[in-house]
């Protein structure tokens, strides 16, 4: 006898669903049943699965009926719609959106940082942002050792951010400079292929965009601390796929480049990639299809004698997104906080 689950993806066609359906594949997640959930668009539509094709179903109250787990990605709005409508029906919902991450009553879980959490869910569960995931992975294991005092964080942002969409303007925008054609911005606000711009989330009234904002809030809710002073600038980069981020870190005390790269050489969710002899460090080209947070050219700041510079790159569509909201769904099963559907094989 062993134990299985009733699974639905909300949002499966998007980039993140299908990567979803490739992880708990790939994982083997023990599912006795699947669910594929989409808006109404995407109704006539299958995705391949252990070989099977599984229809896409509307989203409804009815859909979410003997369901154990709901893997949400399809945007704040729907989760705000639909998570308490599943969550009503028995399910404990995994939301990679916005909508419930800084709600005090709902987790903000990375499992290599936090996964103790997770034991105080109310059937809601919230995937932090990209930034912020892969942040957190690389930050944790020093922080662990020795408290961050404060960190400077500079992001450089694949179009996989902003969805699947986004990715194939990007090539056509591509395409078009190179026939010397003007390039077409639709999906997002200006062209990127060939250019950079600062993340164009809503600003506050200090200048800082919400894509920053989420860096400070949500690192501190998953840290456990308010104390931490944070600061972010956030950029949209011409790659197609994985971030980088460039942290600078402030101790109370001197912590040694040789101590952390140590330390991050053994944390979990982490490799290390440095040849500093060939130049050779994190590159988003090769963090892409990766679980693991790359992480590099680890220095001393020359600026300040407390200080630490790190250089990293992740898989904003894996780790920063799919692979860690299954990550949580795996603790949930691990420490039985799910009422399984028990089958025999």
């Amino acid at each position: 006898m062993s134990k299985s689950y009733r699974l639905a993806i909300l949002g499966a066609t998007g980039a993140v669903g299908t990567e979803l359906l490739e992880l708990l594949e790939s994982r083997n997640f023990p599912i006795a049943d699947l669910k594929l959930l989409a808006s109404e668009r995407s109704i006539g539509r299958s995705l391949r699965f252990k070989g099977e094709n599984i229809p896409v179903e509307p989203v409804s109250d009815r859909a979410f009926e003997n369901v154990d787990i709901v893997l949400a990605s399809a945007g704040g709005s729907t989760s705000k719609t639909w998570a308490a409508v599943a969550v009503a029906k028995g399910a404990v919902v995994i939301d990679n959106s916005s909508a419930f991450r800084m709600n005090p009553e709902v987790p903000l879980i990375v499992p290599e940082v936090n996964p103790q959490a997770a034991a105080n869910h109310q059937g809601i569960i919230a995937n932090p942002n990209c930034t912020t995931i892969l942040m957190t992975v690389a930050v944790w294991p020093l922080h662990k050792v020795k408290p961050v005092q404060r960190i400077v964080a500079s992001t450089y942002q694949s179009a996989s951010g902003a969805g699947a969409r986004a990715i194939a303007e990007v090539k056509t925008q591509t395409s078009a400079i190179l026939q010397g054609q003007p390039p077409v911005a639709e999906v997002l606000p200006y062209p990127l292929a060939f250019n950079l711009f600062p993340h164009n989330s809503p600003l506050n009234d200090l200048g800082y965009c919400e894509e920053e904002m989420k860096m400070v809030n949500e690192t501190r809710k998953i840290f456990g601390t308010q104390q931490i002073r944070i600061t972010a600038t956030c950029i949209r980069v011409p790659v197609l796929r994985a971030h980088s981020e460039a942290i600078n870190l402030e101790f109370e005390t001197t912590f040694s480049a040789e101590e952390a790269r140590e330390i991050l050489n053994s944390s979990p969710g982490v490799k290390l990639v440095e040849d500093w002899e060939t130049n050779h460090f994190p590159m988003p080209i090769e963090a892409t299809g990766r679980d693991e947070v790359l992480v590099g050219r680890i220095r001393q700041d020359i600026s300040h004698s407390c200080g630490l510079e790190l250089w990293l790159c992740g898989d904003q569509i894996r780790k920063g997104a799919a692979l860690n909201a299954i990550q949580i769904a795996e603790l949930l099963v691990e420490k039985n906080l799910l009422k399984p559907l028990a089958i025999s094989h």
